[in-house]
């Protein structure tokens, strides 16, 4: 059996499907007491983390119709944002930078399939694939 993943990364996160179902699953999750993990966002747009979580809870309230706020603190609190093209190495090494101790990253795709080989390519090559599950 493998590792409990201690870090979740999110391809993707400033796109669509992270804004309507992954920012709000993940906002369950943290209200139920499941998710207690960093969650570190990546994606090509060139943010920082406060328009990131600005987002999230934009997707939180549009999918619940509503946000406690003591819970998106706890989320907001867990975030991290990672800014790059997935073609760059140098992507790669911020999101090895952001890992900081982690040995069991879950990194999710909410990419283009046509973008997935280039992700794990990245992920091979940083060596942030180590110990690593990949969905």
């Amino acid at each position: 059996s493998q590792e409990r993943s201690d870090t979740l990364v999110l391809f993707g996160a400033t796109g669509d499907l992270a804004h309507k179902k992954i920012f709000p699953a993940l906002y369950q999750m943290v209200a139920k007491g499941t998710l207690a993990e960093p969650v570190i966002g990546v994606a090509f747009d060139p943010w920082e983390l406060p328009k990131l979580v600005d987002r999230a809870r934009d997707g939180i309230v549009t999918a619940l119709g509503g946000i406690d706020d003591m819970v998106f603190a706890k989320l907001a609190s867990q975030l991290r944002y990672v800014s790059g093209d997935y073609r760059d190495s140098a992507t790669f090494e911020k999101l090895r930078t952001a890992l900081g101790p982690a040995q069991h990253p879950l990194h999710y795709m909410a990419v283009p399939p046509t973008m997935f080989e280039t992700v794990v390519q990245g992920l091979e090559q940083s060596g942030t694939a180590r110990g690593a599950r990949l969905m």
